[in-house]
């Protein structure tokens, strides 16, 4: 997989804020190098979040993320500013753009603070620092005299404003009219992109050298024409960085391709809806666990979402249960969401509750409602989103748990299916 044909899930997401005729778009462009959004002196110009996936040097494949003012106007204006802030949910890096001849706002203090808070790296660029009556250098030198300064100090910024004090690590000022300071704010970006990077692996860790990993992906009506789902696609490649050897079947060929292999395999990953037939087929001896909760592990938080499951045994008539998916794929007859998994949560605990249904950017502002949430696995959502949703659901004292692992659960099989992962396994034991 080339860098322009990396996921949307797998990139950096660069979000930039501010009020409206901030010059937010401009600067987008700027960086870009690409007219991505529309530049108007028109207040409001950016109705939605604009996004769009590129290859930004230095930094590598990014999605740029382009949004409404945070002073939009009217009761239209309220759910643009909701849509903004939902970006930061999904945010790597943050650009706050402020505009040199007003200077920083309330709102974009409380946004300053709310980076903080969520630890999303940033950086605050002063626009149209070409309007100022001293220079560029100039600009930059007088900041050097907050160094250090915190959130709250206050000082008066080059426009004669009393503000919030940012570290002056975090402040440029640019010009999108010059071009000066647009190469400063690609190095910082840079700078960031270089300490948020991981070396995340979904399973390569576990493996060996030449260890044998059979797959169980099976082509059903809701099977993507033609390919395979990107979960097993991230895996299969995983294995093959480390050097091992996939074999890949259907369920309804497990038996054989077990009974066929020369050595036994280092354990078998499935599809999380065929869970329960596989686990019958696959000897004790050999672990077994899914293509769901590798995803847990790989960007969520594995732990939480397996201490999650119990709440499931704890569902009554009545009880609101969130079904929550990041792609808005196009529902099947027998679709896993909206049909198998109610299915399964009725049968196993022989009630009735009540179902509410997400998918793509929706997920609710007010979780406290539910008393449990079931997620996908994430493969669309990238780890920031899917951090920011498994956090908010802890902060609202909601059990959260995912497609696999709840599956597992239903199944009995729960234990078994994380014994790869002795931390967790550890956590079920002590429940």
């Amino acid at each position: 997989m080339g860098l322009n044909d990396t996921v949307s899930a797998e990139r950096l997401h660069i979000g930039f804020f501010g009020m409206r005729n901030a010059g937010k778009s401009s600067l987008v462009n700027a960086v870009t190098g690409q007219q991505l959004s529309v530049v108007s002196d028109v207040k409001g110009t950016t109705t939605d979040p604009v996004k769009k996936a590129m290859e930004l040097l230095p930094l590598g494949p990014v999605v740029i993320i382009d949004t409404p003012g945070l002073d939009d106007e009217g009761e239209l204006g309220e759910l643009r500013i909701q849509k903004a802030k939902q970006v930061l949910g999904q945010t790597d890096i943050a650009v706050l753009v402020v505009d040199s001849m007003v200077g920083m706002s309330s709102l974009d203090e409380e946004l300053v603070r709310e980076f903080e808070a969520r630890k999303i790296p940033y950086v605050v660029v002063y626009n149209k620092a070409d309007l100022l009556e001293n220079t560029l250098e100039e600009s930059q030198e007088r900041t050097t005299e907050y160094k250090d300064l915190r959130i709250g100090e206050g000082y008066t910024d080059i426009a004669g404003k009393e503000n919030c004090t940012i570290n002056t690590e975090n402040i440029l000022y640019v010009s999108t009219v010059t071009g000066e300071g647009i190469y400063s704010l690609k190095e910082k970006l840079g700078s960031f992109a270089a300490n948020t990077k991981k070396e995340k692996v979904l399973v390569a860790d576990l493996l060996e050298v030449g260890d044998l990993v059979v797959l169980v992906t099976p082509i059903d009506e809701s099977a993507p024409k033609g390919r395979l789902i990107l979960p097993q696609q991230l895996v299969i490649r995983d294995i093959l960085d480390k050097h091992g050897i996939v074999v890949t079947c259907q369920d309804s060929e497990l038996r054989q391709t077990l009974s066929g292999l020369a050595k036994k395999p280092k354990m078998v990953i499935t599809d999380s809806q065929v869970f329960g037939r596989v686990s019958k087929n696959v000897p004790g001896d050999i672990p077994l666990t899914s293509f769901s909760i590798l995803m847990a592990r790989y960007k969520g938080d594995l732990e939480t979402l397996v201490q999650g499951a119990a709440a499931l045994s704890d569902v009554k008539d009545g009880d609101k249960i969130l079904i929550s998916e990041g792609c808005t794929h196009h529902r099947q007859c027998n679709d896993i969401g909206t049909v198998k998994m109610p299915n399964w949560i009725q049968e196993f605990t022989k009630s009735e509750p009540e179902f509410t249904f997400t998918s793509g950017g929706e997920f609710p502002e007010d979780l406290s409602q539910y008393s449990v949430i079931v997620h996908c696995g994430g493969c669309t959502l990238n780890e920031a989103e899917m951090q920011n949703r498994i956090r908010r659901a802890v902060g609202a004292n909601v059990p959260i748990v995912n497609y696999g692992i709840a599956i597992a659960h239903l199944h009995g099989i729960l234990k078994r299916s994380v014994e790869l992962f002795p931390n967790v396994a550890r956590v079920l034991e002590e429940e």
